[in-house]
């Protein structure tokens, strides 16, 4: 399937289906990030039961620490 990931158009493996698999497909599934998909954003508890379609919008923002 063909998402826009962070305004770019990526094409995912079979095996990614829903939020969840996104984050553990790019190894960021255990940091703080805010995920939307097609302008909604989503709970933590959201991530593992929101399916994913051919073309939908993902956004996805990870917090780094500083000073």
């Amino acid at each position: 399937m063909e998402v826009i990931l962070n305004g770019e158009y990526i094409q995912l493996p079979e095996h990614v289906v829903f939020v969840s698999d996104v984050l553990k497909h790019y190894e960021i599934h255990d940091k703080v990030i805010v995920v939307e998909v097609n302008g909604e954003i989503l709970t933590k508890i959201d991530h593992q039961s929101t399916r994913l379609s051919d073309k939908d919008r993902i956004e996805i923002v990870h917090f780094v620490g500083g000073g």
